[in-house]
């Protein structure tokens, strides 16, 4: 039976937003992740291998990152978060201590890529899930604030890796970094607790018994395949441009490697500003919605980039920063769907198998980008096959969500 309650922990209502504030800075925390761009060349010249096996660190660390998340939701509700937030920053900062000793590629791959991958997809769950219980009214744009963290990892965390690799070198940056989320991350998780449903709190929240479907119906249901299947593709596309927006840059356009890694600052607070948008978005006017607007937009700068010359700057920068928004935007639009659809019982549990999506979109992302360069020998046929994958994600979305409903014990959601 659905009631409505005033609220959770009026007497909290002011030390809530802690909790975002400090999810923001442990996602930045575990957002150094996508900064490995800029350890890659002197990862790739210290252990002297090519490009695809100075890659495997971060494609390893990506897919660990998705199969923690997914083992770690399972059971995240039933543990201390703060004791989950500090076992993933521990592994994180053991995974960079490591890799200051690693003797070759494939141990960096063990340390940076098993070990801090894991730790990220243990730590990662916990602030997505306390914002989405301690502000239950604007679940999407709350969620969307705390996963800014992550996007914008790169402004801060870039740069001050590259001043520690030009200063100290690759080795003692692996330390230092390791040595301070040793240090940060467990500080920064003490504050953390889930609410308490009682008698005061958010003004007009529906408060259910048991409201939302388990894992097993969840995957059975039309709407998750459709979720799913759109959240392969939108990681898919988004970490495929990420990884390409260098070479896009200095070979398609011609600009200089220092006039792309300014950009990649731009690029980056794109990639934050998409989560909350996404995340209003899809809040105010459903998955759908958010999800075919997200494909017009990729198809667009897709397009854009197929009539790019070189010297054409203007229309790279417009692109990419397109490409990362979206990115952004569907690490959005996954958590606040999978909640809107399939009700908020079990959460953490359903969604760290719609993230399992995310892992296969990173592999295949980067395999197909890959494969697709070193038989045809030209940067447009990834963009043709960009717009392919848009207009097959538009197409799954309207097929499957337009008649999709999902089945919440105290009410119907149809997904439109």
């Amino acid at each position: 039976m659905t009631k409505t309650v005033k609220g959770i922990g009026t007497e909290h209502n002011t030390s809530k937003w802690i909790y975002l504030i400090f999810g923001i800075l442990i996602m930045m925390c575990l957002g150094t992740v996508y900064s490995y761009s800029v350890l890659r060349l002197s990862v790739e010249r210290h252990y002297v291998v090519g490009s695809i096996l100075g890659g495997l660190p971060y494609m390893t660390s990506l897919a660990f990152y998705a199969i923690f998340m997914f083992l770690t939701g399972r059971h995240l509700e039933r543990f201390d978060p703060r004791m989950v937030l500090i076992t993933g920053g521990l592994l994180v900062s053991l995974g960079w201590i490591l890799s200051a000793f690693a003797p070759n590629i494939y141990a960096l791959t063990l340390t940076y890529g098993v070990i801090s991958g894991a730790g990220v997809g243990i730590a990662y769950g916990v602030p997505m899930t306390a914002i989405s219980k301690w502000f239950p009214e604007k679940k999407g744009l709350f969620v969307g604030l705390v996963l800014v963290g992550f996007g914008l990892s790169p402004v801060v965390t870039a740069p001050l890796i590259r001043q520690l690799i030009d200063a100290f070198g690759l080795q003692s940056t692996f330390l230092s970094i390791g040595a301070s989320f040793g240090i940060l991350i467990p500080l920064l998780s003490l504050p953390f607790r889930y609410p308490e449903l009682s008698a005061g709190a958010v003004e007009g929240a529906e408060v259910t018994s048991s409201s939302g479907l388990d894992t097993r119906d969840m995957v059975k249901s039309k709407g998750f395949k459709a979720l799913y299947l759109n959240f392969v593709i939108g990681s898919m596309i988004g970490l495929m441009m990420v990884g390409l927006t260098m070479a896009a840059g200095t070979v398609m356009i011609g600009l200089a490697s220092s006039e792309v890694t300014s950009l990649m600052v731009l690029f980056a607070l794109f990639n934050g500003a998409g989560r909350p948008i996404f995340g209003l978005i899809t809040d105010r006017f459903s998955s759908k919605r958010a999800m075919l607007l997200s494909y017009l937009l990729i198809l667009a700068a897709a397009l854009l980039m197929l009539t790019a010359k070189e010297g054409d700057s203007l229309k790279y920068a417009l692109s990419f920063s397109t490409f990362w928004f979206n990115l952004g935007g569907w690490l959005a639009i996954a958590p606040t769907s999978t909640s809107a659809m399939f009700g908020s019982r079990s959460y953490s549990r359903n969604y760290g198998v719609v993230f399992t999506a995310y892992g296969i979109g990173a592999i295949a992302g980067v395999l197909a980008s890959g494969l697709l360069l070193d038989v045809f020998g030209s940067m447009a046929n990834v963009f043709f096959f960009v717009s392919f994958l848009c207009i097959l994600g538009f197409t799954i979305t309207l097929s499957l969500f337009g008649t999709a409903a999902v089945n919440v014990p105290d009410k119907d959601i149809i997904l439109e």
